[in-house]
């Protein structure tokens, strides 16, 4: 059984993360929409009407960023932490690149170069 986190600020970003991505959350914004399409006429497309669509779509989309990308950043955290022991655990695997996400671009772009052409050197031995 998965364990819970221990800050409730990372229990609540995971649960909206989870329940923003459900059909139902689609359903809710795209009934929000069709209700303020509707509503719009009968208030003549008032300008305080449009600023309070325009507010509190606009607070939503913010708080749901910063919620989405703290759930981003920890999954990624925790895929990095399994990668990192996969190569410890592997055989021949170059450890050092267990912290390849704080290298700068060119070294980056360095090791990149070398493994596509590891990858082409591979085709070409396979094609043979």
């Amino acid at each position: 059984m998965p364990r819970k986190p221990s800050s409730r600020f990372t229990r609540f970003a995971q649960s909206v993360a989870v329940h923003a991505g459900r059909p139902i959350a689609f359903g809710f914004a795209a009934g929000f929409l069709i209700a303020w399409l509707v509503v719009g006429p009968l208030m003549e497309y008032h300008p305080l009407w449009q600023q309070l669509f325009g507010f509190v779509t606009g607070v939503i989309t913010f708080l749901m960023v910063f919620l989405i990308q703290n759930t981003q950043n920890r999954d990624t955290e925790a895929i990095h932490i399994k990668l990192d022991e996969l190569l410890r655990a592997t055989k021949g695997a170059r450890i050092d690149l267990s912290d390849a996400e704080d290298l700068d671009d060119e070294e980056l772009d360095r090791l990149h170069a070398y493994y596509e052409e590891l990858a082409d050197k591979a085709r070409q031995r396979r094609k043979k």
